[in-house]
């Protein structure tokens, strides 16, 4: 009789469950970490954004506790961003109409505001407005420029009113800045600075005022608490039944008619086409560079000194009468000197003009619009004004270093 052997037990080379797992459980966690870290940026990105003066916005740059205190005294708030409805707000009675930042605004947008029929018994308040608005909305004031002819202006600080408009009276002194203006005849101007002051009443027939502010600043939910900022805010937004907020999409695009392009007369699959080429390109620039070589360095035959680079460059430009360009090179060199010196810190590779002017007239005590004609002023007209303002520049460094 004959009997089988026993079959041998047979090993499976196919992985099973713990196999697997162990190969890709790194990689689960890392795709689990990925989508925790989505969903808590979807979380965060889902926060709304307002800008700047904003009276919807709980940042410390919006407006939303000025404009819950006017609630609470019975003035109804509401923002528009479309020139009808701002062109309704401006001709109802009874209301007042903020815009920050009107130099936003194009040309024409100001021009149809400048034509329209304002209401009775309203204010127009305009934050922050430059020469191209008040020309089309406050033609007699204008804005207050220093010594070198650049806007004046100045950080927030506290001020007193040492005017007569009684919502400046009520609130004392409070914190004013940003741009200064010139009133015009019978215009009532506030927190009187050295050129200007930063808050100007105009008042025409029908009790139709005009406010212009130089900056927004003790209207934010920031600094509201401030000095006499509060009682200042109310008097200036709250004076009317109703408040509007004028609050336009600055960064969407004009609408455009549709029209071809030079691409929709190309035939179809071109795309894939240049694709192609690019990727033939690209390989025969490697197989071309592999056939080169690596690069080989040689040292200089002659070494040339930095001086003689440097006078031959001066040459150059004096040759050309580039006394401007001449000016700006050794400007920027002592700006950068100089922040190095103080500690001001670098923006786009170049110190900050107002705090690098700033740091240096507090070094020196000494004006800092000075300090900035020195250097932020026009180029020299002459040959001798470029070497007057190099011996001005090498005096300045000196005494920044050693004061």
């Amino acid at each position: 009789m004959t009997t089988e052997a026993p079959e041998a037990p047979t090993t499976g080379i196919s992985p099973d469950g713990r196999r697997l797992w162990r190969r890709s459980r790194w990689y689960l966690v890392a795709t689990g970490l990925l989508l925790l870290a989505g969903l808590l940026l979807s979380a965060l990105s889902s926060h709304p954004q307002y800008p700047p003066l904003d009276p919807r916005s709980t940042d410390p740059e919006g407006t939303q506790a000025a404009v819950h205190l006017l609630d609470q005294r019975g003035v109804t708030t509401r923002t528009v961003s479309g020139e009808d409805d701002l062109a309704a707000a401006l001709a109802a009675p009874g209301t007042t109409v903020v815009l920050p930042e009107p130099d936003l605004l194009t040309d024409g947008q100001l021009n149809r505001l400048a034509t329209l029929q304002r209401g009775g018994d309203s204010r127009l308040v305009l934050i922050s407005p430059q020469t191209t608005a008040l020309n089309a909305l406050a033609p007699g004031i204008s804005v207050a420029t220093g010594p070198g002819g650049l806007p004046s202006s100045a950080g927030s600080t506290s001020l007193p009113a040492d005017c007569a408009l009684p919502e400046a009276v009520r609130a004392g002194s409070a914190e004013l800045g940003g741009l200064f203006y010139r009133p015009g005849q019978d215009d009532v101007a506030c927190y009187p600075g050295q050129d200007g002051s930063p808050l100007v009443r105009h008042t025409d027939p029908g009790s139709r005022e005009l406010v212009v502010l130089g900056s927004g600043r003790l209207l934010t939910n920031e600094r509201l608490a401030h000095d006499g900022n509060a009682s200042l805010a109310l008097g200036l937004l709250g004076s009317r039944p109703h408040l509007v907020w004028y609050l336009p999409d600055y960064t969407a695009a004009p609408p455009v008619t549709q029209q071809k392009t030079l691409t929709d007369y190309l035939p179809k699959g071109w795309s894939w086409a240049t694709l192609q080429l690019a990727v033939a390109a690209l390989l025969a620039a490697c197989w071309r560079g592999r056939r080169l070589g690596p690069v080989v360095g040689e040292d200089l035959p002659v070494v040339v000194r930095a001086a003689e680079t440097t006078e031959g460059r001066a040459r150059l430009y004096q040759r050309a009468k580039a006394r401007g360009r001449a000016a700006d090179t050794l400007r920027r060199a002592v700006q950068h000197r100089l922040a190095a010196a103080l500690g001001v810190l670098l923006t786009t590779r170049e110190p900050e003009p107002t705090a690098l002017c700033a740091a240096v007239a507090d070094r020196l005590a000494c004006p800092a619009a000075d300090v900035r004609s020195l250097l932020y002023g026009a180029p020299p007209t002459d040959d001798a004004a470029l070497l007057r303002l190099t011996d001005d520049l090498d005096a300045l460094e000196r005494q920044v270093r050693q004061p």
